[in-house]
């Protein structure tokens, strides 16, 4: 175990890409079919999971430290953009919006809740419009909660105020 493996310790708020925003629990030595592995073991309240992530494949898996106010600022402000939607088909947009939201990147996130946003006096949303609308937000709105160190609730009302402006 090198100091420059160990890049968070025991605490630390970290994203994952495909989860969102976790909390490292432990890191622990395990043995994995017969070979000893160093894991940061992260628990995602919300959705009750644990992951356990090898040192040596942090990086590479996409763990990463909470968005500095600047970086979640510059994603919130995408929200107040126009919407971008395009007019391919629903099924390639909805591809393209998935791997936005597992990017894990705020930015690209705050992109698809833009787009899919639907204010009052709008058309419905189709049933899976909505899902990965609500999927972008929770996931947005858990990351900026846990940088402005707020309730979700309260960090839901601002992003939605943002949208509604």
């Amino acid at each position: 175990m090198t100091a420059e493996k160990i890049a968070f310790t025991t605490g630390d708020l970290v994203v994952y890409p495909t989860h969102g925003v976790g909390k490292i629990v432990a890191i622990e030595n395990q043995e994995i079919a017969g070979h000893s592995l160093n894991v940061f073991v992260v628990a995602f309240d919300k959705d009750r999971m644990t992951l356990r992530v090898p040192l040596t494949k942090a990086k590479v898996s996409g763990l990463r430290r909470l968005s500095s106010r600047k970086e979640m600022d510059a994603a919130l402000a995408k929200l107040r953009g126009r919407s971008r939607a395009k007019r391919t088909m629903w099924s390639r947009r909805a591809q393209e919006y998935q791997a936005k939201i597992a990017s894990g990147d705020p930015a690209s996130i705050a992109e698809v809740v833009r787009d899919l946003f639907r204010n009052t006096g709008q058309p419905e949303q189709s049933y899976s419009e909505r899902q990965i609308y609500q999927a972008a937000l929770d996931r947005l709105v858990r990351e900026f909660a846990a940088v402005e160190r707020i309730d979700e609730l309260t960090a839901t009302q601002r992003v939605e105020q943002l949208l509604s402006a």
